[in-house]
């Protein structure tokens, strides 16, 4: 038997549904996908003596492939699960995003999988006991070197997801999870080594370990690293990152950013002493998909699906009789835009509100052109969010608006920028809202905290103690986005159909819309001074 043995770890996370290397909203070719993915997985794993392939949650939700497949094509096997059977993955994790669709899809995805799905913090409320079964995964190679992975996510899920969607689950601290689970595992199973799968990121700079973000746990793998022993190496995600050759307290870590841009490997030395493997080197990196070529063999299993999907988002659904295309991604969050002013009268009439906030969901949204298409609508409004409506004081209006306005700095005397805060460690656009109903000024030049003035609600002052009805997306309502003032606040009502089918329906109904703008809020600098834009 061999002295020496190397271990190639291969990681992917946050598909996000990416399959195919173009892009939906144009058809431009991207260097990303499940396609390119793959040929990179069957090459690696060529060379490699002995692997192990794990996906780090964020999979089966995310593009117009598995929307249509999650609406119309239900009745069909999960494309992204039979890709990663054909790929032979070892095992999943679950991710937030894999709630989306519900758990019927989940559970469905689940059970047409050759692999377990691992989440050891994701419990019962009632029992406890593990949901998915299966908090960790054994696999032996045939040199008896024994590896165990144990699978975690973050545990802020609650604090984004559709209640019904995560209906009678707890959602433990990964840290208190791993607390447990990894003395058991040395316990019980004897592994040579441990990686752990945590669809989370870093709540701390790794060079540093000063705070990146506040301290609310949805991103622990830092803690992890420093406060749970036993752990070799860390496979992290969540964050969209490219994280590669990190140590952390000894764990190798590493996160392979998003869309399927690159693969993960982590390549583990071990050398033979008596009867036991011990390690003797740990190396990670990654590897871009970019100039890789797909796997047309994985392609060709999402094929059907993708022709269903591109003959659904060419459909044209309504007319605009002017201008609502976005030019400038920013320019549209500095001043109003009349594709946000249409998505809070979209807003408005579904719920019955006078009031409403939403936001500009990715850097890559078009606008909508003349003809509009459901591509463009799915574009656009990338997320399948619902509708809530909260019963909320002036305070907590006040309270949203600052936490918007912290989006803008001052740059000079009149230069706006974006506060670094919403694009590093992770790009955070879409946690600033624009609202509809009220009149409101944001002052750059003014301290964080205090920027929102001239605040009305038709034409009156906003009253800090009086209440008002607003509606917002099920990720808002519940908190998402450091809006901790909306948390547990009483739901007036809930309209359950995505925010994408109602743009839909209300230009089928309309048939033509004439763009808007009523100039009902601004960003200012000091004084109502006119702004430069970086």
């Amino acid at each position: 038997m061999k002295a020496e043995v190397i271990l190639s770890i291969f990681a992917t996370s946050d598909i996000h549904g990416h399959i195919f290397p173009y892009l939906y909203g144009n058809g431009e070719h991207a260097d990303h996908g499940l396609g390119k993915l793959a040929a990179l997985i069957k090459k690696e794993k060529e060379k490699s003596e002995i692997s192990i392939l794990i996906d780090n949650g964020d999979l089966i939700q995310g593009t117009p492939l598995t929307y249509y497949y999650s609406r119309f094509l239900i009745s069909q096997k999960n494309p992204m699960i039979q890709i990663l059977n054909k790929l032979e993955y070892d095992a999943a994790v679950i991710g937030n995003h894999e709630f989306n669709y519900g758990k019927s899809i989940l559970a469905r995805a689940v059970s047409e999988s050759n692999f377990p799905w691992l989440a050891a913090n994701i419990l019962f409320s009632t029992t406890k006991e593990t949901y998915f079964g299966l908090p960790y995964k054994i696999k032996t190679f045939p040199n008896g070197l024994k590896a165990v992975v144990i699978g975690v996510t973050t545990r802020y899920i609650p604090n984004w997801e559709k209640k019904q969607h995560i209906e009678n689950l707890a959602f433990e601290s990964a840290v208190a999870s791993l607390k447990r689970w990894i003395p058991y595992v040395q316990e019980e199973e004897k592994p040579d080594i441990i990686i752990v799968s945590y669809h989370g990121g870093f709540e701390r700079d790794l060079s540093t370990g000063e705070p990146t973000e506040e301290q609310t746990g949805e991103n622990e793998a830092y803690k992890i690293c420093t406060e749970v022993p036993g752990i070799d190496v860390l496979i992290t995600g969540h964050q969209h990152r490219f994280i590669e050759e990190g140590k952390i307290n000894g764990v190798s870590v590493v996160q392979p950013g998003f869309n399927g841009q690159a693969l993960a490997k982590v390549t583990v030395k071990f050398k033979k002493n008596h009867n036991d493997w011990l390690i003797a080197e740990k190396h990670s990196t990654l590897i871009s998909a970019k100039e890789v070529p797909p796997d047309e063999a994985i392609l060709n299993i999402a094929d059907y699906y993708e022709a269903k999907t591109q003959k659904w988002l060419d459909t044209v659904i309504g007319e605009i009789e002017g201008d609502m295309l976005i030019d400038d991604i920013f320019e549209a969050r500095l001043r109003e835009h009349p594709l946000i002013e249409f998505f809070n009268k979209v807003q408005m009439e579904a719920a019955g509100t006078d009031i409403s906030c939403t936001a500009l969901f990715h850097e890559s949204a078009p606008g909508l052109s003349h003809q509009v298409t459901m591509r463009e609508i799915v574009s656009n409004y990338i997320y399948p969010n619902s509708l809530s409506v909260l019963k909320v004081t002036g305070k907590d209006i006040k309270g949203a608006l600052e936490r918007s306005a912290a989006y803008f700095e001052l740059k000079g005397d009149t230069e706006v920028i974006v506060n670094p805060e919403f694009s590093y460690p992770k790009p955070q656009h879409y946690n600033y809202d624009m609202w509809e109903g009220i009149q409101y000024e944001i002052d750059v030049s003014r301290p964080k905290g205090e920027r929102v003035i001239a605040l009305q609600f038709k034409g009156q002052p906003v009253m800090e103690d009086a209440e008002y009805e607003v509606v917002m997306n099920n990720y808002r309502a519940a908190g998402g986005g450091g809006y901790t003032m909306f948390r547990d606040k009483p739901v007036v009502k809930e309209i359950l159909t995505d925010m994408t089918e109602l743009i839909a329906n209300y230009l089928l109904e309309n048939k033509k819309i004439m763009p808007s703008l009523n100039h009902n809020w601004k960003v200012v600098a000091g004084n109502g001074g006119d702004l430069l834009v970086n």
